[in-house]
């Protein structure tokens, strides 16, 4: 592994990420600055602490903290999700709900793996 690039939990957050840009401005004008900022800053932060946490994978326990840190906010990211979907009828938000879902699980073991098997 060369960069944090190769792994595929930051390109899938990364991908998200832009298409979670993408679906906030389909939300109603007053929303947009409001939970759309929100859920623009939780998609990107995934991927963001994913990096930041790469580069300190030196530090093992510090690697595991930032995962740690991706996983919450996808789980932020999940819960606008569920209260946009809930509110506004925009078809891509489910679609959107369930990438997160696996993303999550493959953070998840992830975050396993670097426990037990990161030197």
């Amino acid at each position: 592994m060369k960069s944090y690039k190769d792994l595929d939990i930051y390109n899938m957050a990364f991908e998200y990420a832009i298409e979670v840009h993408k679906v906030s401005m389909k939300l109603p004008k007053f929303e947009i600055y409001e939970q759309g900022s929100q859920i623009r800053r939780s998609s990107k932060s995934i991927k963001d602490n994913i990096v930041e946490g790469y580069g300190r994978r030196t530090y093992k326990q510090d690697f595991i903290k930032y995962l740690i840190y991706s996983h919450a906010s996808l789980l932020e990211c999940l819960s606008q999700l569920e209260m946009m979907d809930q509110l506004y009828d925009i078809p891509e938000i489910k679609k959107l709900k369930e990438k997160y879902e696996i993303l999550g699980a493959k953070i998840y073991t992830f975050i396993k793996y670097v426990e037990k098997e990161w030197r």
